[in-house]
């Protein structure tokens, strides 16, 4: 399974449309926040979620299968058990990447999914990876100057 940083570089790389399995409409949360992120990078953000009819100005569509464009990577904000299903699904839309986000790691579909020869990531965030390998930390405020190889002078020690 890929997670080097020569093979998250290329799929970050060569695949610019990116379903958003889970993607809320609530700005707070982070699927939300990555997915604006990603759009606001050049990427083409298909939100997949039955509760809404439109997420981030772009159509949501009830499940990956009723997307009608090729969509590289599959992008999942949902419970590790609710991934082999999206695996099958992302294997029968034709897409090049199973992506689980932090915290999900599903082996079974990770296996299938490579056995059928699309990429596979596990508990890693397509945004923090996007802006960790292409410079994007200064993005909404990551880079608060707080970190510094100088000790605080206000520090007890």
């Amino acid at each position: 399974m890929p997670d080097d940083i020569q093979t998250l570089r290329r799929i970050l790389h060569e695949n610019r449309v990116i379903a958003v399995v889970g993607l809320s409409a609530n700005w707070y949360r982070p699927s939300y926040f990555a997915a604006k992120y990603m759009m606001e990078h050049g990427y083409t953000i298909i939100p997949v979620n039955p509760a809404y009819a439109e997420v981030l100005g772009q159509k949501c569509y009830p499940n990956l299968r009723a997307i009608s464009t090729q969509v590289d990577i599959v992008d999942c904000f949902r419970k590790t058990g609710e991934i082999l299903p999206l695996a099958e699904d992302a294997i029968a839309i034709g897409a090049k990447v199973l992506w689980q986000q932090l915290g999900v790691r599903n082996e079974e579909a990770a296996r299938k999914a490579e056995a059928a020869g699309l990429d596979s990531v596990m508990d890693r965030c397509v945004k923090i990876e996007h802006a960790r390998l292409f410079g994007g930390l200064n993005w909404a405020g990551v880079n608060t100057r707080v970190i510094s190889a100088k000790r605080p002078r206000w520090l007890p020690y």
